[in-house]
């Protein structure tokens, strides 16, 4: 006896149109987390330039800045407004790229765990919040895939935001030599002279520091927006008399995802700060400490070879250089972050 066609089509429909929401849900995953990433970045990007330059200058004999206040003003100073945003367009395109793969990775890795290690559980709906053990591992994978992106884009990031160190800025040049000094190189020419000296591998430069950065950072930032909107929406609850209501990220206010945001930003810097300034050391070496080894052919140093030389420089307080600057400016930029994609979520679904 055959089925009958209307039967028919509504099994292949029905796989079908689970496939279609699948890809629109994924597709909305991107945008949200590239939006909030781009507004986010435009914010911050001053206070990474200092980080990053303050970072730079630990293994050096003479430090250029006593501080992040003395940075930002130099480099205000010497390279006008536009300095303070010097190779912005690498890192707004590594922020929506992270942001996008950050938080879709992290859904991924959720419903991963749910119809694995909790499928005969309550937690493997959707609708339930994972427990928080859960979310940390799901956010750790999540960063362990976003390193792998961000490498290249840091790498490149990091060369443009040094570059005014060792080129005469047009205020230190003056006169006719500075209305005819080279352009800078742009994130193009970077990248490209990056391959053609090392190889695409060598875009991957400093990748340990992001990838411990990324893992470990990554599940104390997810862990704690979730731990700390979790505790902010079941308190508002009981005081409004729903106690016994399962709390969502939907219903999370405005301010609560912000306030969240933020300690989840100063956890994700203070957890494995160190790895970013080895990072940033082995991808600024080049540029800042080839001119002085007196002729020898240039090595580059290994992750573990850098952070003993950087711990033997300057001991912890080398290894946190720009730490300071770093956590101020990654309060507002997650609150940003976490407000603006929790509040596209609950808009657009």
């Amino acid at each position: 006896m055959e089925a009958p066609l209307d039967a028919m089509d509504s099994s292949f429909q029905k796989p079908v149109a689970v496939g279609q929401i699948q890809a629109i849900q994924i597709l909305k995953e991107i945008t949200y987390g590239s939006v909030a990433g781009m507004i986010s970045k435009v914010f911050e990007h001053p206070f990474d330039l200092t980080k990053v330059r303050l970072q730079s200058q630990v293994l050096e004999g003479t430090a250029r800045f006593s501080g992040p206040i003395d940075c930002l003003t130099k480099t205000f100073r010497n390279e006008g407004f536009l300095g303070l945003y010097r190779g912005l367009p690498a890192p707004v395109f590594g922020a929506m790229a992270e942001n996008a793969s950050l938080f879709l990775a992290y859904e991924q890795f959720k419903s991963l765990i749910r119809n694995t290690v909790l499928v005969d559980s309550h937690s493997s709906s959707a609708d339930e919040p994972l427990p928080l053990r859960y979310n940390a591992l799901a956010a750790a994978g999540a960063g362990a895939v976003t390193s792998f992106i961000l490498t290249p884009i840091e790498l490149v990031k990091c060369k443009m935001q040094v570059q005014m160190l060792v080129t005469p800025s047009p205020a230190a040049v003056g006169g006719a030599a500075a209305a005819v000094r080279a352009p800078l190189p742009g994130p193009i020419s970077v990248l490209l002279s990056v391959i053609r000296t090392t190889g695409v591998k060598g875009l991957w430069l400093g990748h340990t520091g992001t990838f411990i950065r990324e893992t470990g950072g990554t599940a104390a930032w997810f862990g704690t927006k979730e731990y700390v909107a979790g505790h902010l929406l079941r308190r508002r609850l009981r005081l409004e008399g729903h106690g016994g209501a399962r709390p969502g990220s939907k219903d999370l206010l405005p301010w609560e995802s912000a306030f969240s945001g933020a300690c989840a930003g100063a956890a994700f810097n203070i957890a494995l700060f160190p790895a970013d300034t080895v990072k940033s050391a082995m991808q600024t070496e080049e540029e800042l400490r080839k001119a002085t080894t007196s002729g020898e052919a240039f090595k580059r140093s290994t992750f573990l070879g850098t952070f003993k030389k950087m711990y033997k420089a300057q001991g912890v307080r080398g290894l946190y250089a720009g730490c300071g600057i770093t956590v101020a400016r990654s309060i507002p930029s997650s609150a940003i972050i976490f407000l603006t994609y929790d509040e596209l979520k609950k808009t657009f679904g």
